[in-house]
């Protein structure tokens, strides 16, 4: 499994994000995410999901999708497994990580809080809310903001109504921002190429959006730890 990592100027202890790409793997959109994050002052680790940071073609992307549905082990130890190499960098502040994630990377993310990893904040960004663990809301530690597209097919509203339930069941402190007429991978400026506008379109005011409610998150979350 191999990353990359991303600094920002200022030396010492950081904060640190985990950035998870969708299932198609490592590329230039989790790249670029995590670059945003070094500008503004965090240590950020776009982690590999399939193995010598290698992306997949979408056809492979959903085949191995459908078999990591059916072995959720195979997520969270994959982002557990990154998360432990990022707490092991010397200029990173091990109590003050966050994990963010896009489509099958915010479902990594939230699985990994449902399991207890010391997490600062969540994010998920048109991610699938759904959990074979819902018991294991109550082991969050952090915050949690999911950003989702009122018309994304893969996230339905009773999807979003469970997970409501589910979050408030165990008294997390959490945010839901729900975005009107937006579709899935609504982050992704390279989703309009694959031309299924009925599934997945960019939209860049909800990218704008649910990225400056991300960062006011990182801001609040971290300097809850100072």
């Amino acid at each position: 499994m191999v990353g990359t990592l991303y600094y920002p100027e200022h030396a010492g202890p950081r904060p640190a994000v985990l950035v998870f790409s969708d299932i198609l793997g490592i590329g230039d959109h989790s790249r670029e995410r995590a670059s945003r994050l070094a500008e503004l002052g965090y240590i950020a680790f776009a982690a590999d999901l399939h193995g010598n940071g290698q992306a997949l073609s979408i056809p492979d992307a959903l085949e191995r999708l459908e078999r990591y549905l059916e072995t959720p082990e195979v997520t969270t130890g994959r982002g557990e497994a990154a998360l432990a190499r990022l707490r092991e960098v010397p200029s990173v502040d091990p109590d003050r990580i966050a994990s963010i994630g896009f489509c099958y990377g915010g479902m990594i993310s939230l699985e990994m809080a449902r399991r207890g990893a010391p997490l600062s904040a969540v994010v998920g960004f048109h991610s699938r809310l759904t959990t074979s663990n819902p018991d294991g809301a109550r082991l969050i530690q952090g915050k949690v903001l999911a950003c989702i597209g009122s018309e994304d097919p893969d996230v339905p509203a009773d999807q979003r109504a469970t997970f409501e339930a589910e979050m408030r069941a165990a008294g997390v402190d959490w945010q839901l921002h729900v975005y009107g007429g937006v579709y899935h991978a609504f982050t992704d400026w390279r989703c309009d190429a694959a031309g299924i506008p009925h599934f997945a379109r960019y939209d860049a005011a909800a990218d704008r959006r649910s990225w400056a409610s991300m960062c006011a998150l990182l801001g609040e979350a971290f300097a809850a730890e100072d």
